[in-house]
């Protein structure tokens, strides 16, 4: 059968078109699809899918329209179904299934309209009842077997949204009517009440019929001819490129007009791109040079740039030259941000900063126009300070593999900084951590001729530091800062910050006047070593074995020459520690001697020894690790960084553990390592032996009293005197709800205990009578 071009139209004899259609299909037996029983909503659509499959089997489709679009439709229909079924007094919904139905299946609608009366219907149902009833003609149905009375006593029934005035008009018709015409003209005349036209010209059978009626009729009656137009149903395929061709085109446009907005200088607010993020001018900081503390060198590099720009004849009378740029480097928190706002509130001329994220955004070359926008903004009140934080971000090195947007931002700024055209009056300050990764032209003179490193601060520049943290708050008089200065070592200046505002948080929450030199070591601990576990689950014998290993670290400490002094002493469990001994030197070490060296290696063994002296050679635990491993790599770095060692001589080997030595040789060190190590054990092992009262005596005072300052564990070895205040733990160092162990009593430990006498108040107080 021809096909027609869009926009041929013809009146067709329908019946005879179906007809030669059924003629020419394959006999392949399809089934008239069967509806499910309204009551059960758990079964499917169709018993069958073989009516999809004949009506779609007669054209040639892709495979998405002829699989994938099918199945679509299929699961429409089943969805539609179920809703219908569930709301059978809704007749927008019954409406909206049969008009998906009625474009497939019209036999289908046929018999639902009919069979199932307790379905709502409307006039719009009606009409589509009548349209599968003309669809229909000739196969075993249609318009030659309609019954008006059956019609009726379909429209008279419940869940009818019919106008009255239509069934009466209707039931007239039937009363009139006998035989006068065919099924076909009835129908029509039906048709015609039901869209609005009067009983009395429908019976004329003549006159133009309006609205829906006339276009139901339209293809029965040859004054009403059925104009249809062909094409070819869209693949799948097709559509999917007809999208990706539009999402191009509007991607295209978008960024057409982004680009024109950028441009012209509009739209740049709303779209996140306006200037007031980037071009920043500081209109007045409060912090001065002397509010800087603690990197003092810094300071004075960029003291000097302020006094030029407050006085440049003082320094160009003999040639000399503003420098372009200066470059802050140095570990985070160490005050490069605060050297910048420094210079705003001291250089008295105009102060833009920056940041190097700021510049870049999704726009490739935006970047580069707002490197432009913040040196012109500079230039024209020059001379000016451009400060550019975290400069790294936009002047990394470049890689062939970098995106040319980073690269273009990086160009503009070499540019800017020493390009063809002299930038006088303008000095750039930028502030990174990580200058190793800056570009080398960045670097090189005539843009960043400066290179200012701003250390971690040394023990005086901490306590400076805590000096002037502390004048901001109330402090007891019995703080010593230069101790927490000691202790504090590798702190920047906002660790330092941060220990401060630990500290008086504590102090607010224990409810004190003022910030204790207890609270100040409270805080300094829970950064160092994170919060206490006080409600950690230790039993007595785990506490007695953290008390003997950390007064055996104690007891070397106090008695090894070259030891550095020991500040405090703990078994409260932090982190992943049990206990730990802190030792802080009287200043900043920079280096260690040979026999600071050696004593160190004796202080970490000292906890193995005392676990083997006390509770014997198969139960030593693994606590000593952490400990054996600092040992050895003091042992090691002694034989392959330092020369102290005869056997492998005088000599450097590269590599962390001289990796790079020939393999005679690396056995030689090997042997060496063991040597150190092994001699350290064994001088641990004769302190040990030699003071073995003043180590059990500090560590039972340990378990009494959980932490020892630097002073009172002196006072226990060297004049076996305890502590005068209170004892706090009465159970030999257990704590925590030991109910999950099987205990029950708190002296039940002391039980049958290899060391008795460690678990009980009496004991603790017989033994602080025999210590003294």
């Amino acid at each position: 059968m021809r096909q027609l071009h869009a926009g041929q139209m013809r009146f067709h004899d329908f019946n005879k078109l179906r007809e030669a259609r059924r003629a020419l299909e394959p006999k392949t037996g399809i089934q008239t699809p069967s509806f499910i029983n309204i009551k059960s909503s758990s079964n499917s659509l169709f018993h069958s899918c073989t009516p999809l499959e004949a009506l779609s089997s007669g054209s040639s489709r892709s495979f998405f329209t002829g699989a994938f679009s099918k199945q679509l439709a299929t699961l429409r229909l089943k969805q539609l179904e179920r809703t219908a079924n569930q709301n059978p007094a809704n007749s927008a919904i019954q409406f909206e299934f049969l008009s998906e139905l009625s474009q497939s299946y019209p036999e289908a609608v046929i018999h639902r309209f009919e069979k199932y009366p307790e379905f709502a219907i409307d006039d719009r149902c009606t009409m589509l009842y009548f349209n599968a009833l003309q669809r229909n003609t000739g196969r075993n149905g249609g318009m030659d077997k309609f019954s008006l009375s059956t019609f009726l006593r379909r429209i008279k029934g419940s869940n009818v949204m019919i106008d009255p005035m239509k069934i009466q008009a209707l039931s007239e018709l039937e009363g009139k009517n006998t035989s006068r015409g065919s099924k076909g003209a009835l129908g029509t005349e039906v048709m015609q009440i039901l869209a609005g036209a009067s009983a009395s010209s429908a019976g004329l059978g003549a006159g133009a019929m309006g609205g829906v009626g006339a276009l139901a009729s339209r293809g029965v009656d040859p004054k009403f001819p059925l104009h249809v137009q062909m094409h070819n149903p869209t693949s799948g395929r097709a559509a999917f490129f007809g999208l990706v061709r539009q999402v191009a085109i509007a991607f295209i446009f978008v960024s057409a007009a982004s680009a024109l907005f950028e441009g012209s200088g509009m739209g740049g607010r709303g779209m996140g791109m306006g200037n007031s993020k980037h071009v920043q001018e500081s209109e007045g900081s409060d912090v001065r040079f002397d509010d800087v503390k603690g990197i003092e060198e810094a300071k004075a590099d960029l003291e000097e740039i302020v006094e030029y720009l407050k006085n440049p004849e003082k320094f160009t009378r003999l040639g000399g030259k503003l420098p372009t740029g200066l470059l802050l480097t140095g570990p985070p928190g160490t005050g490069k941000t605060l050297l910048a706002k420094a210079i705003a509130g001291e250089a008295g001329v105009p102060f833009f900063f920056s940041s190097g994220s700021q510049f870049e955004e999704v726009y490739v070359g935006l970047g580069a126009k707002r490197v432009r926008e913040l040196f012109e903004a500079a230039k024209k009140k020059s001379p000016a300070i451009i400060f550019i934080d975290e400069i790294d971000a936009v002047g990394g090195s470049r890689k062939l593999k970098d995106q040319s947007a980073l690269k273009m931002t990086l160009n503009e700024l070499l540019v800017q900084m020493d390009g063809f055209d002299e930038n006088n009056g303008v000095i750039v300050i930028g502030a990174t951590n990580f200058a190793q990764s800056l570009d080398e032209a960045l670097l090189r003179p005539g843009r960043f001729d400066k290179h200012v490193t701003v250390p971690l601060p040394d023990v005086g520049g901490r306590k400076e530091i805590l000096e002037m943290y502390a004048k901001k708050t109330l402090i007891a008089k019995d703080v010593d800062l230069k101790v927490i200065a000691r202790g504090t070592v590798g702190f920047s200046g906002a660790d330092l910050y941060n220990l401060m505002n630990q500290a008086a948080l504590k102090a607010s929450t224990d409810g004190l006047n003022s910030i204790t030199m207890g609270v100040l070591e409270y805080a300094k601990d829970k950064i160092m070593m994170g919060a206490e576990r006080k409600t950690a689950v230790i039993s007595p014998k785990t506490a007695k074995c953290t008390a003997f290993h950390e007064a055996g670290h104690a007891l070397v400490a106090v008695v090894s020459d070259g030891a550095t002094p020991i500040h405090k002493a703990t078994i409260m469990p932090r982190g992943n520690s049990l206990g730990m001994v802190t030792m802080l030197p009287e200043g900043d070490q920079t280096s260690q001697s040979f026999k600071e060296m050696r004593a160190y290696m004796d202080v970490a063994m000292g906890g193995r020894v005392a676990e083997e002296l006390i509770f014997g050679a198969e139960n030593i635990t693994s606590g000593a690790a952490s400990d054996i491993a600092g040992a050895t790599r003091t042992a090691r770095a002694m034989v392959t960084k330092y020369g102290f060692s005869d056997e492998v001589g005088i000599v450097h080997h590269g590599g962390s553990a001289g990796e790079e030595a020939s393999g005679e040789t690396r056995a030689k060190i090997d042997s060496e390592v063991k040597k150190l190590t092994e001699d350290a054990y064994k001088r641990a092992t004769e302190i040990l032996k030699k003071h073995s009262k003043e180590h059990h005596l500090l560590a039972e005072t340990l378990l009494e009293y959980e932490t020892l300052t630097g002073d009172e564990v002196r006072d226990i070895i060297l004049k076996r005197k305890k502590p005068n205040r209170p004892i706090i733990n009465m159970d030999g160092g257990a704590r925590g709800d030991r109910s999950v162990l099987g205990e029950t009593s708190s002296n039940s430990s002391s039980k049958g205990s290899k060391f008795p006498g460690l678990g009980g108040r009496k004991v603790a107080e017989s033994r602080r009578d025999t210590a003294k």
